[in-house]
């Protein structure tokens, strides 16, 4: 099918779309909060922490201001301590790592599968020392990581397992959801989230009420009851007028989700019939996994990304780039003593890796537009180099 010749606007992401669906359902509930005037924590809140609870299978929820102090507070109730450390990847969001670093420890990277750009459990047992404390998988784009063996490990040398779920609510592994395949996990509720608030937000869930208690008093300065601190914590609470938008956007997110999947099956419908499935790497849904396509990421040569993202913005297309620089190599973790060519996996999909748009009100006819264009610039324009360089991979 022909492109259209008028560029087709489609961002990377259309949350006024999805809000146009809910509106109805937001606005009483966001005026109930303004009639209170109960901004903070409150019965919203627990309500909120009591659905993401059932939701996903775990015996508590605790909410906090972000999905960055949903990584930090666990870490914080482990008491860990300068000098441990915490083995992660380096291909994330910042504050996987940022988190570790905030509580004096010390990120210890290890490098990602080549396919589903999650952490690689085969190389996780060699970073393992004495100082060693928990293992962060991140369930990256949506899709979880290969859990077994990391539990299996973790569980051998008695370390906490933190998911990293941010981009993960709803998806699942062998059956058992994000949140219920560690000792704790972290959700982020940020708006680009698949379920996501009008600002910051983030939840922890876990099935240790132990770690819970900790996790709930740490997030209000350590304190209970009022006044009463018994350690020192953070300011990390969940605004009421998140939690009931967030209330809201809950009884919506199975459908979303499927959605979701719908959009992913179309963009690979297109890229085979259009040719394109052989010169663009497509995501990998691993057997046994249900992926949840926070993001729909698409890999070309590094040596036209760049030029095909500008081409792509052009006809008014958004995208985006996960991440560029992967976290061994930005400056502040420069004392860890990193270097360029440590994580070969990490820095090919730092440059190699351009996300898609998908939402679930994404149209055929805007995937059209978006894969046929794609497919104008590669065969137009970097046809013989992509087949040169698939050939050589």
């Amino acid at each position: 099918m022909s492109v259209p010749y008028e560029p087709v606007n489609v961002p990377a992401l259309n949350l006024r779309a999805q809000y146009q669906t809910i509106r109805d359902e937001i606005e009483p509930v966001v005026r109930q909060v303004l009639e209170t005037q109960g901004f903070v924590m409150g019965p919203e809140v627990s309500s909120l922490e009591a659905e993401i609870s059932e939701y996903v299978g775990a015996a508590h929820s605790v909410g906090c201001a972000s999905g960055t102090d949903a990584l930090l507070l666990p870490l914080m109730a482990i008491d860990l301590a300068p000098g441990e450390e915490v083995v992660t990847t380096p291909y994330t969001f910042f504050a996987t790592g940022g988190s570790i670093w905030r509580t004096g420890a010390r990120p210890v990277f290890v490098d990602i599968e080549p396919d589903t750009y999650n952490i690689d459990p085969a190389k996780i047992e060699a970073a393992i020392t004495p100082r060693t404390r928990a293992i962060i998988p991140v369930h990256l784009y949506g899709q979880t990581a290969d859990m077994a063996p990391i539990r299996e490990i973790a569980d051998r040398h008695g370390l906490m397992v933190l998911e990293d779920a941010a981009q993960a609510i709803g998806a699942a592994y062998h059956g058992a959801r994000a949140g219920t395949l560690g000792t704790a996990a972290a959700f982020s509720f940020y708006p680009s989230k698949n379920l996501g608030g009008f600002g910051d937000g983030g939840m922890v869930s876990t099935d240790d009420p132990v770690l819970a208690h900790r996790m709930a008093r740490l997030r209000v300065h350590g304190m209970e009851p009022k006044y009463h601190h018994h350690e020192v914590g953070l300011n990390s609470r969940l605004d009421a007028l998140q939690a009931a938008v967030l209330r809201v956007k809950l009884r919506h997110l199975d459908d979303w989700t499927t959605a979701r999947r719908e959009v992913a099956d179309r963009y690979r419908s297109l890229f085979a019939s259009h040719g394109l499935d052989e010169l663009v790497k497509l995501p990998v849904e691993r057997p046994g996994n249900f992926h949840v396509y926070n993001q729909f990421v698409v890999r070309v040569p590094g040596s036209i990304r760049d030029e095909f993202r500008e081409f792509l913005v052009g006809r008014r297309i958004g995208t985006e780039i996960y991440y560029p620089i992967p976290l061994h190599l930005q400056v502040c973790f420069a004392s860890l003593g990193y270097k360029l060519g440590d994580f070969p996996n990490s820095e090919a999909a730092a440059r190699e890796t351009i996300a898609l748009p998908i939402y679930p009100e994404l149209s055929e006819e805007e995937q059209r537009y978006v894969v046929g264009s794609m497919r104008k610039f590669l065969h137009e324009h970097a046809y013989a180099s992509l087949s040169t360089d698939h050939r050589a991979a």
